[in-house]
């Protein structure tokens, strides 16, 4: 019994398809093209991400008070509470 390192170039084909073959090797032709359109909407996209958070700060900060007012309300109530014996299981 031997060890295989790649799979046979059958199985790759069969696995693959025409498709995936195809775009194997389409590929690096297309790439660069697919970088060029990309960046831009991923640029504009981080953009809007950014103005989105710096008008929205006040809101996130209201937010983030009011969590932490109902943590130690939370926190408060569970340190009041007595606490209870285990009772042994019959």
């Amino acid at each position: 019994m031997s060890i295989k390192f790649l799979p046979d170039i059958e199985d790759l084909v069969e696995g693959l398809g025409v498709t995936g073959i195809a775009a194997i090797v389409l590929l690096p032709l297309f790439a660069p093209a697919i970088a060029r359109v990309a960046r831009p909407i991923t640029k504009a996209a981080i953009k809007r991400a950014i103005l989105l958070y710096e008008n929205n700060k006040g809101a996130i900060a209201e937010i983030n008070d009011a969590w932490e007012d109902i943590l130690v309300e939370a926190r408060t109530e569970l340190a009041e509470q007595p606490m209870k014996s285990a009772k042994p299981i019959e």
